[in-house]
């Protein structure tokens, strides 16, 4: 990734957030202004100035250490800002995020997702059978009895999902959720993303280097690079409009 102050060009106001007609529609779901995040002497996140609406699907793109995992685990409340300003859903919305490598109990995959209902207040005994009908509901009511620790990469992820799915969250954040698996596993974990998003009301943000999946999944791309947002555009704008030089470079693999 190369150093220093991004070009001109890439801070021309028609690739930054805020310029899209669907920004005028609606109070944002989240907001951020002149974010900064700092982790000691490294600053992860540079003056993001950034609004999400509630049904949107928002992919995040950028190279290694660019800040989207910060910027994911900011809008999730996970690490404060520096400065800035920031506005989350209140405590009424529920969100549900899940990494490249979920953290699985020691335990049966069923207690992995009943327990996550129980710490939200469900009857332990309500708890299990919501928890065996999230299984059900990404294929794995077969593996219910099996130690979560044990079951393969693609199928701890589809657990990740049904942990998720059984809260009923409002907005599903995602960390790579497919990087790490083989294809098949992928493709299965693809679908139920989408198939999560198509819910009414759902609100998607996600990070991926996998730009087909970007095109299949996202109404909507931000692209990163040094902790700073350069371009938030349209799907479709993003691929095939004009961009900043950096995402460009990124888009063609020659970013340096």
């Amino acid at each position: 990734m190369r150093t220093g102050r991004p070009s001109d060009t890439a801070l021309h106001p028609e690739f930054l957030p805020g310029r899209q007609g669907a920004s005028l529609v609606a109070a944002p779901l989240l907001a951020l202004r002149d974010v900064d995040v700092r982790f000691g002497a490294v600053q992860a996140l540079r003056q993001v100035t950034l609004d999400i609406r509630a049904g949107e699907r928002v992919a995040l793109v950028g190279a290694n250490g660019s800040g989207k995992s910060t910027l994911l685990r900011l809008l999730h409340g996970l690490v404060p800002a520096s400065a800035g300003t920031v506005r989350l859903p209140g405590a009424t919305a529920r969100q549900a995020m899940l990494f490249q490598r979920p953290h699985m109990l020691r335990a049966s995959a069923q207690t992995n997702v009943a327990l996550a209902l129980w710490l939200r207040g469900t009857r332990w005994a309500q708890a299990r059978a919501d928890a065996l009908q999230a299984l059900q509901r990404v294929g794995l009511e077969s593996l219910a009895g099996r130690n979560a620790r044990t079951l393969s990469g693609g199928q701890q992820q589809r657990l990740a999902m049904a942990r998720a799915w059984a809260l009923q969250p409002d907005m599903l954040v995602l960390d790579e959720p497919t990087a790490s698996l083989d294809p098949t596993a992928k493709r299965e974990v693809e679908t139920l993303v989408a198939d999560f998003a198509a819910q009414p009301g759902m609100t998607l943000v996600f990070s991926s280097h996998n730009l087909g999946q970007v095109k299949r999944l996202a109404s909507r791309v931000l692209y990163l690079e040094q902790g700073r947002l350069l371009a938030d555009l349209p799907v479709h704008d993003f691929f095939h409009g004009p961009l900043p030089e950096e995402a460009r470079l990124f888009l063609k693999g020659e970013l340096s």
